[in-house]
């Protein structure tokens, strides 16, 4: 990490909830990393890195079958589970096979394409997880803008997995000099992520969304999320569609 200190200071706050995101935007240039670890934004790093060409997200399950309709290849979530009709959920796992390689694909899911909506009229939105961390924190240090970590949560609620990522990103930025302007949520995240950091697995086994995709036995998919640094792609949106920032 760069320790460059010339120019003025970076704000990096945490948005704990999408029903804060309001109170927290108060200037469109800046950078919005989405997080959503379990399991959107895990996901599309995942369908990028298994090499396909783009990515729309849409909020709602009508969009969502409108471009059905129209013959594309739609994924689709609620409440953890693949809505019935669609080609594939947000589990990262569904792209390991490279099945939609060179493909266009649409997203639907509970929280994290909501949020993607939300943050759309920001300079920049980046698609951030565990899987590719390092490079959306370098990602944003380029930018060089103000920083919200929009965290998904579960249906407006405050969950654990995704402030432990805003931690990890706010840590690792504010290494650099221009990026210490850290506000409260922030300092909360990154102590929430040092609590965790030596076995995220075992922190997050009582929380919500961690139980919710036991149950439904998705534990591979739990540790894929958790792991860091698979990818080098940073994701992000141009207009309406998600493309890799290095094409």
């Amino acid at each position: 990490m760069s320790e460059e200190s010339s120019g003025n200071t970076r704000k990096v706050e945490v948005v704990p909830s999408p029903a804060l995101f309001p109170v927290y935007f108060e200037n469109t240039d800046c950078t919005v990393v989405v997080i959503d670890v379990f399991r959107a934004t895990s996901a599309i790093c995942a369908a990028f890195e298994s090499g396909v060409d783009n990515l729309i997200p849409v909020a709602t399950l009508e969009e969502a079958i409108e471009y059905k309709q129209k013959g594309f290849l739609v994924g689709a979530e609620r409440n953890a589970e693949v809505v019935e009709g669609f080609d594939f959920g947000n589990s990262p796992l569904a792209f390991k096979d490279g099945q939609f390689k060179g493909k266009s694909l649409v997203l639907s899911t509970t929280n994290g394409t909501r949020a993607i909506e939300m943050a759309k009229t920001a300079q920049k939105v980046v698609i951030g997880a565990f899987t590719n961390l390092t490079a959306v924190c370098d990602y944003i240090e380029k930018e060089d803008r103000d920083v919200l970590l929009l965290c998904a949560g579960w249906k407006d609620r405050f969950n654990l997995e995704d402030t432990l990522f805003a931690g990890a990103v706010a840590q690792k930025i504010s290494q650099n000099l221009r990026f210490q302007d850290l506000s409260d949520s922030s300092i909360a995240a990154i102590n929430m992520y040092n609590s965790a950091k030596e076995d995220m697995y075992e922190f997050l086994g009582e929380s919500s969304h961690r139980k919710r995709l036991s149950r439904l036995n998705m534990e591979e998919d739990i540790i894929y999320c958790l792991t860091l640094d698979q990818s080098n792609i940073v994701p992000i949106l141009e207009g309406d569609v998600i493309v890799n920032s290095d094409k």
